[in-house]
């Protein structure tokens, strides 16, 4: 009996030993991935097996031969605990990345629900409000002459479009975000998209004085959804317009790719911060805290995005001198 508990004593300080160091080395690691700790923890845990069995042999008095046998024992089960560790820490590490991914993904979709609501809130409450107070003064015959009555009557139109637009992109949001959407995709030749986008946004670009520049040749077909590409075009030009100072030039031009076809609107908006770079396709990201009545929800550039992820194509923004330039990837046709 006091044998046994010499040996269990001799294998408990080696063992302790080996954890020890290990532990230092993995505080020097902790900056290291997942992979990397798995690994270490699990040559800790064999080198503790290793050192306790070498210790015990030696106490034993063990022969030589017996020895050797009892170490190749060791290293060979340490050899496929190590595989078998590796492989499996490597699931493992994979597998709690992409949870942390998962998690981050979910924290900044929630933050921006709750900042979605907020500024939807505003963009709603603001214009019913003066709808509102139109409507009583036209009920209460507060303006009774012709021409002031005209343009209530005009402005009261004017803020229901926005609402309806506002609505509209809120809706069509949903459809995306809830996988709702339904794509009918066509062989679409996207120089007839591109007309008929730019002759939608050209009264907005006349109030502003931009100019609007389509490329003459080069336009590809694509595979798509019609409606769901003429949003998408629509929605970037209008972003391109509405922050292009007067005076300005939006250009939209298009071209085949290896693996694809890519249509580009560039413009002279003075660029983005780069800082926001990663974050204009968010929704409800506008760039500033400011709320700027007519300066639309916040939700375009989430739409072109939710619209081209769901074609299987990719859409990103980069600043070029003086402004900056969205590209959209789909696939041909």
């Amino acid at each position: 009996m006091k044998d046994t508990l010499l040996i269990g004593l001799y294998a408990l300080v080696a063992g302790a030993v080996v954890a020890a160091a290990g532990a230092a080395v993995l505080r020097m690691l902790r900056g290291r991935s997942i992979l990397t700790h798995v690994v270490v923890l699990l040559a800790v845990t064999v080198l503790a097996v290793v050192a306790g069995v070498v210790t015990v042999a030696r106490a034993m008095f063990l022969s030589g031969h017996d020895t050797r046998v009892v170490l190749l024992t060791v290293v060979a089960a340490a050899v496929v605990s190590l595989a078998v560790g590796v492989i499996f820490g490597r699931r493992l590490a994979a597998s709690a990345v992409w949870a942390e991914q998962a998690r981050e993904r979910e924290r900044r979709l929630e933050a921006g629900r709750r900042e979605l609501v907020a500024w939807v809130s505003h963009d709603l409450r603001t214009p019913l409000a003066g709808m509102r107070a139109m409507a009583e003064a036209l009920e209460d015959g507060v303006v009774a002459d012709r021409a002031t009555v005209a343009e209530y009557h005009r402005r009261l139109r004017v803020e229901t479009d926005r609402m309806t637009r506002l609505v509209d992109d809120l809706f069509e949001l949903s459809r995306i975000n809830a996988g709702a959407l339904r794509l009918v995709p066509t062989t679409v030749p996207l120089r007839e998209v591109v007309s008929d986008a730019i002759a939608g946004v050209a009264p907005l670009a006349a109030g502003k004085n931009v100019t609007l520049i389509a490329a003459e040749t080069g336009w590809p077909t694509v595979r798509a959804g019609e409606r769901e590409l003429a949003r998408v075009v629509t929605n970037l030009l209008v972003n391109s317009v509405r922050y292009t100072p007067a005076d300005g030039t939006v250009h939209i031009d298009a071209g085949r790719a290896h693996d694809g076809v890519w249509l580009a609107v560039s413009d002279t908006c003075g660029g983005i911060p780069d800082d926001d770079l990663d974050r204009v396709f968010d929704i409800a990201f506008r760039g500033e805290r400011a709320r700027t009545p007519g300066s639309g929800g916040g939700l375009g550039l989430a739409i072109v995005r939710g619209l081209v992820e769901a074609h299987g194509g990719h859409v990103g923004v980069r600043n070029t001198g003086g402004g900056c330039r969205f590209e959209v990837r789909l696939p041909a046709a």
